[in-house]
């Protein structure tokens, strides 16, 4: 299982995203442009301790990351508000890639087309969206559960869950 982040325009939400991929052993594309400066040394010098754990794959536009994950062979799930399928309706495979629009503007509908599946997370009526970081955990949680995708315990930790 992936993550993949079209455009990110927000750095802490990119953040929060590759600290969830270092715990949970998921790896995370950065299709670019990003909308802020994205190097490893930046985030290494904001105290971003935790890119030294995540597997981060960047590619230069969408066209580039197209290319690799057709090449892998890698079915691609949209996370967006203009699906009609509850994200929990889907079954998920450990291979696919879950994609993120940006923050500000969603997905284009050249990624919408691009995808094998769109999901979305049922919302109270008048509720614009979730926050990105929020959506990607919520809807990663419920793909790692169906595909027994979770890190395992430690021996002996079974009941010692740490957040």
């Amino acid at each position: 299982m992936d993550i993949a982040l079209f455009q990110p325009d927000i750095p802490q939400n990119t953040g929060t995203i590759l600290r969830m991929g270092a715990c949970l052993d998921v790896a995370v594309h950065i299709i670019e442009p990003a909308g802020f400066p994205f190097s490893i040394k930046a985030l290494r010098r904001s105290g971003m301790d935790y890119v030294d754990h995540v597997q981060i794959h960047r590619h230069a536009d969408w066209v580039a990351f197209e290319q690799w994950r057709q090449a892998a062979g890698r079915r691609a799930i949209l996370l967006t508000t203009k699906a009609s399928r509850p994200y929990t309706d889907l079954i998920y495979r450990k291979d696919d890639i879950l994609i993120c629009g940006q923050e500000s503007k969603g997905a284009p509908q050249f990624v919408h087309q691009s995808c094998a599946d769109r999901v979305l997370i049922p919302l109270q009526a008048k509720m614009r969206s979730l926050n990105v970081a929020i959506a990607a955990s919520m809807v990663l949680g419920e793909a790692l559960r169906q595909t027994d995708g979770f890190p395992a315990l430690p021996d002996g930790a079974a009941g010692e869950h740490r957040l």
